[in-house]
């Protein structure tokens, strides 16, 4: 999807109503729209990406490019990424990710046996971290939702196996969503066994993230792939 005007279109927008991509403007709908008419044109390297993805943020693109929609059985991964969507509700993930080695370091390389027996004194040391998002009953849920993945690991063996076996081991292909019944399902099924933010908006973002749901976006060019790089 190379374009010859790659390079000067990159951060000057495509001149019919799109004010460039800045991180403080929207994104232009027109472009991501004509994605077989040089929507690749917006990026340094002619490669169209998902709406959300920002140019301006490395970390952000090699998130969007390597990590997001991959499909993920590692239970390590799961549960640090269970954490970091639960604590960017409400606010952008790419707050949350600008922050995710903050998390790390705060939350002992996310070591679920370590979270488990985080106590009050722990939540207190934590809400003093400006190295991550200082709210107590996020950082409340990431213990609690933390007791319950391990209850999750013991009845089904691994929490991948409890998670993918909503959908059969099987990823889901789907775009322009921000939920779906299997989210609003497991949703369901996580808050009835103790987790907390875990709304279906979450739970989706969250199954997007970690390849169960296969969502990049038309004009992408991850879109219509397996999701494995």
């Amino acid at each position: 999807m190379a374009h010859p005007s790659s390079k000067p279109a990159a951060r000057t927008g495509c001149g019919d109503g799109c004010t460039g991509f800045k991180p403080s403007s929207p994104r232009c709908v027109r472009c991501h729209a004509r994605a077989g008419e040089g929507y690749g044109a917006l990026w340094e390297d002619g490669r169209g990406r998902c709406a959300w993805a920002n140019p301006d943020n490395p970390a952000y693109m090699a998130y969007h490019d390597h990590e997001w929609g991959v499909p993920s059985h590692d239970d390590g991964h799961l549960f640090e990424m269970l954490v970091l969507e639960a604590f960017q509700a409400g606010l952008s993930w790419e707050c949350i990710l600008n922050k995710r080695e903050g998390f790390r370091r705060a939350f002992d390389g996310f070591d679920l046996e370590k979270v488990c027996a985080y106590d009050e004194e722990k939540v207190e040391d934590l809400m003093g971290d400006p190295a991550i998002v200082r709210n107590r009953a996020k950082i409340r849920a990431a213990i609690k939702n933390a007791r319950v993945f391990k209850a999750i690991q013991g009845e089904f063996g691994s929490f991948a196996g409890y998670l993918w076996g909503w959908v059969d081991g099987v990823p889901v292909r789907e775009t322009g969503r921000t939920t779906s019944p299997l989210a609003e399902r497991v949703s369901r099924d996580l808050k009835r066994r103790g987790m907390a933010f875990v709304g279906p908006t979450t739970v989706y973002a969250y199954l997007q993230s970690v390849g169960v749901v296969q969502g990049h976006e038309d004009g992408c060019w991850l879109h219509g792939g397996d999701g494995r790089r």
